[in-house]
């Protein structure tokens, strides 16, 4: 197993990257996916809802790697175990993605990490370089679709549940319901509530209609959804529904709802992405999502 880390090629240089990167780290990003995937799944919208989180130091967990002014690759470390990466097809096969690996191993050192990892696009040249570096697969993930024209039928709520926009003062109800969720299977720090606000309702491009909740005949929020809107396409970025009310079509009647309401904001298309961990796919397949895209969340133990 190789960890150590190579030179950089002469005349590149490094520094953190700051907010006002994320025009051109987006196109950097965008250029890799389209090489190893032939599509373009990454927003600078992302980037910007990522960086707004009180608790991301930018400075402090970001390296950007430049060929004059130009960004030529980056790594991050997102969360205490996760990190993210790309190099530009242009540079690559100069050892730079080895440099970011092993420059995130040691971020991840630096904030006490045990095990460090990140998303490849399965059989990419990011998957054949941490396979080659001793990283094991973790866990699978897939992107899904709704296909345009696609027609789902509706699902009835059991008696006294409703479905609406959060309000106001939904949102503390809401996050608590998506990180006890997400937090049953996703071995990581809980979210901060100011956190949870920052990236969402401080994404840019956010509507209220975004944020999706169910509740019971008690008015508890007791199920949730975020959907985004990107040009035709709806995105639910999150779905959970609380332990105590599942195995009544609730998740089921939501993600059509979220459907619905993408679809109502211009949206011909529906995504959205899972897990392993989750044991979700099952149920996205059955109102007709099919899989467009596999991933592989590759890691090292430190």
């Amino acid at each position: 197993m190789t960890t150590s880390m190579p030179a950089l090629p002469a005349g590149l240089t490094t520094r953190p990257l700051t907010r006002e990167d994320s025009r051109p780290l987006f196109e950097l990003i965008a250029a890799q996916e389209l090489e190893d995937t032939g599509r373009v799944d990454i927003e600078e919208a992302d980037l910007v809802s990522d960086w707004s989180r009180p608790r991301h130091d930018l400075a402090a967990r970001s390296v950007a790697v430049l060929d004059g002014d130009r960004i030529v690759a980056y790594g991050e470390l997102v969360g205490s175990d996760r990190a993210d990466a790309a190099v530009h097809p242009e540079w690559r096969g100069r050892g730079i993605g080895t440099w970011i690996a092993g420059w995130i191993r040691e971020a991840a050192r630096r904030h006490g990490s045990t095990v460090v990892g990140m998303p490849v696009f399965v059989g990419s040249p990011g998957d054949r370089l941490l396979t080659e570096l001793g990283y094991r697969v973790r866990w699978n993930s897939w992107v899904l679709e709704l296909p345009e024209g696609a027609e789902v039928p509706a699902r009835q709520l059991p008696a006294g549940y409703v479905i609406r926009q959060a309000g106001q003062d939904d949102l503390a109800a809401m996050h608590d319901v998506l990180e006890d969720a997400f937090l049953e299977w996703s071995d990581r720090e809980r979210e901060s509530f100011d956190d949870f606000t920052a990236s969402t309702l401080g994404r840019p491009g956010f509507e209220p209609w975004n944020l999706r909740v169910v509740t019971d005949a008690a008015g508890e929020v007791v199920a949730a959804a975020v959907v985004i809107l990107s040009d035709d396409t709806a995105y639910v970025d999150r779905l959970a529904t609380r332990a105590d009310h599942r195995n009544r079509g609730i998740a089921q009647a939501l993600l059509v709802d979220a459907f619905a309401q993408g679809r109502r904001h211009g949206a011909t298309v529906s995504e959205l992405s899972t897990d392993s961990r989750t044991g979700a796919l099952g149920l996205y397949e059955k109102v007709g999502m099919v899989v467009t895209s596999n991933y592989v969340n590759r890691a090292i133990d430190l």
